[in-house]
């Protein structure tokens, strides 16, 4: 079970952002390459980045951000966020990435998404983002009337490496993932099911252990990291099984 810090990038900056929203940006570190190399020595041992201006732009803004963040930190890395070409994402694995995540394109074009498993297996993973119950696209700016385990389902026996799914409306407000969608995604499809959007505190983490979640590959988590409201080697105890928090956690995700 992987804990993937995020660092998400608006204008060079490591932010998170409230529901997805680009005004609503708080700026957590000026410099991350600094933030990248931190969760490692946190223990971390993934990185989870997204280029929040080129899931607008439709192309990488914050290539030059992510290309440090990459020469900062051994740990593999994964990015989302404007790539939307063959050539895009052969770039990026070239520069050292360990996953590029397609989710726009998805959408619009899966085709592309089938081709590029076949190309660069296993470095292929499809975010999901979904709002009402219904996937979102253009950096959560617009709706589609597709559902996620429909569009999940597409992807299945692609090759696809993982499905990042994140409920938008609990995006960056601490208010716990949702699990029962997540979980019931992870039963609908055997591609390996990454959960997203809102992990506010060690229960969240606790809850990752429970023998219906153990089917994820794992969860990120953004804000809760940055306030201090998860204590990175508490958390990675807990999931390496070598901490057992109190009961009273287990009873309050029961």
């Amino acid at each position: 079970m992987i804990l993937f810090p995020a660092i998400d990038l608006k204008d060079g900056q490591c932010v998170r952002l409230k529901l997805g929203d680009m005004a609503q940006a708080t700026v957590y570190n000026e410099d991350p390459a600094a933030q990248a190399k931190a969760f490692e020595d946190q223990g971390f041992e993934w990185l989870h980045v997204v280029d929040l201006n080129g899931a607008f732009a439709g192309e990488s803004v914050n290539g030059g951000a992510v290309e440090s963040i990459l020469k900062a930190t051994r740990n593999p890395v994964q990015l989302g966020g404007g790539i939307r070409m063959l050539a895009h994402i052969e770039s990026w694995l070239e520069k050292g990435l360990a996953r590029v995540i397609l989710g726009t394109v998805a959408v619009r074009d899966p085709a592309l998404v089938i081709e590029a498993c076949k190309r660069f297996p296993g470095k292929i993973a499809v975010g999901i983002d979904a709002k009402g119950g219904k996937v979102a696209v253009e950096g959560w700016a617009e709706s589609s009337s597709l559902g996620v385990v429909e569009l999940a389902q597409r992807f299945e026996g692609a090759g696809v490496a993982a499905i990042i799914y994140t409920d938008i409306d609990r995006d960056g407000v601490l208010t716990g993932i949702n699990w029962e969608s997540t979980i019931a995604l992870a039963d609908a499809v055997n591609i390996p099911v990454i959960a997203s959007g809102g992990l506010a505190s060690i229960a969240d983490i606790v809850r990752m252990t429970m023998p219906d979640a153990k089917k994820l590959e794992g969860a990120i988590s953004g804000r809760a990291l940055y306030d201090g409201r998860i204590n990175p080697a508490e958390a990675l105890e807990i999931l390496r099984g070598s901490h057992q928090p109190k009961a009273a956690m287990f009873e309050e995700k029961i």
